[in-house]
């Protein structure tokens, strides 16, 4: 495996565990304000970026690449409103795309068609990440200033459930 190519996706391992403990923290925030739907979503998303970094793992493995876990960067906790965290949740959807598109650009640079493979799923995945951290923000700037329509939609989020990737390496 090329160097640059292993070096990000060893790199992105520590951004997905990262991912989770910053959704982790957007979750606690959302059960401190009793939005215990919006925690249980966040919850999952922090599940999910969890299964990404196993699945850079285990492709990384799989290419007999070893594997150092590094530390995990505290992320900033700061939030002013109930937005706030939605915000930052889909400005750091767009980083991580951003993250996925270099790995897959050095891959297609040294025509590693294996990374780029597997890498097709997180392009996908960060798409349609994307794609429901804005309509989330929409939703919430549409009902989040009424207090049912509020509440529904913390019932509606309360009903997600999570679901592992169905990536095959």
């Amino acid at each position: 495996m090329d160097e640059k190519v292993k070096e990000l996706l060893l790199a992105q391992v520590n951004k997905e565990f990262f991912s989770a403990y910053l959704y982790l923290g957007m979750a606690n925030y959302y059960i401190d304000q009793d939005l215990d739907g919006f925690g249980n979503w966040y919850n999952i998303q922090a599940q999910e970026e969890r299964d990404h970094a196993l699945l850079f793992i285990q492709y990384l493995q799989n290419n007999s690449v070893p594997v150092v876990l590094e530390a995990i960067e505290r992320p900033d906790q700061q939030y002013d409103s109930p937005i706030d965290p939605l915000l930052k949740g889909l400005e750091h959807e767009k980083y991580v795309t951003g993250l996925i598109n270099t790995i897959y650009d050095a891959a297609y640079s040294v025509k590693d068609f294996r990374t780029m493979q597997f890498l097709d799923w997180f392009v996908k995945e960060q798409g349609e990440e994307e794609t429901t951290a804005d309509s989330l923000i929409k939703k919430y700037r549409l009902y989040g200033n009424d207090p049912r329509s509020l509440y529904l939609l913390n019932q509606e989020l309360a009903g997600r459930v999570y679901s592992a990737p169905t990536l095959t390496l």
